[in-house]
């Protein structure tokens, strides 16, 4: 068995004193460096917490934003569809009155037809047609039975039409009432009873036809005369027979459109 001398203990003593610093600085140095690692992972990641937060709420504004925005739109889309079906009900309105009106005038003008034509009964069909074209009366009178060639002096017989006429449409003051007077190619010689050309002859025979149907009764503002000479012909001039269907005076007789109008300026 080993003996120490009676001076070992404090050796070892001293020897483990010095031994321990030593020891102690690197423990105390690796946690340190552990501490410096542990610390800039904690910075680093609350620097990214930060930013994932600050990302968070930079998307949450931005969805809001988004979302108010698309409400602001809806909305803007309900009051425009709300305004397009008012504006659409009140087209389809004014689109049912004036088909009403339409319809009041198309029966009225068969209504005025029928009263025209039983008013002119017994005249020979060639010389005095009735009919209806474009939603409107057309008499239309032969000139064999108006006028002698190249007058512009309504014959009794023509004057006895007119008359009847007249009388049928004196209390019917929602008409319009145009005399257009018709020739043939046939040029005049000369002035002829103060016609210097068929346009002339087929303007003052329209006017002679006014003056008879307003002395009859018709409002001289219902009516107006109007004169086509040879250039609205129904029939070419090439036979004698269609050169006397050209010479004729259409008396068109028009139902007054005001309501519709005034329907049509609303829009």
């Amino acid at each position: 068995m080993l003996k120490f001398p009676a001076f070992a203990p404090a050796f070892v003593l001293a020897a483990s004193l010095l031994v321990l610093p030593s020891c102690n600085k690197k423990a105390i140095a690796l946690l340190q460096e552990q501490n410096a690692d542990l610390t800039k992972s904690r910075d680093q990641l609350q620097l990214e917490k930060e930013a994932l937060q600050r990302d968070k709420a930079s998307s949450e504004n931005s969805l809001t934003n988004r979302l108010l925005t698309k409400d602001q739109q809806v909305n803007q889309l309900n009051q425009a569809l709300g305004t397009t079906e008012q504006d659409l009900a009140g087209k389809n309105a004014r689109i049912a009155e004036m088909q009403r009106i339409l319809d009041e005038k198309d029966a009225a003008t068969k209504a005025l037809r029928k009263k025209v034509s039983d008013a002119l009964l017994g005249f020979n069909a060639q010389d005095l047609q009735v009919n209806v074209k474009n939603g409107k009366v057309y008499v239309s009178l032969s000139e064999q039975l108006l006028f002698k060639s190249g007058s512009t002096k309504v014959d009794p017989a023509g004057q006895d039409a007119l008359i009847k006429l007249a009388n049928a449409l004196t209390d019917n003051k929602d008409i319009n009432v145009l005399i257009e007077g018709h020739t043939d190619n046939v040029p005049i010689k000369g002035v002829v009873n103060g016609a210097k050309d068929n346009w002339d002859l087929s303007v003052l025979r329209a006017t002679e036809i006014t003056r008879l149907l307003t002395s009859a009764g018709i409002a001289p503002e219902q009516i107006t005369p109007s004169g086509k000479g040879q250039y609205l012909p129904v029939a070419t001039n090439d036979t004698p027979q269609n050169k006397a269907l050209n010479r004729r005076t259409d008396i068109i007789l028009t139902p007054k459109l005001d309501e519709l109008f005034s329907i049509l300026n609303q829009n």
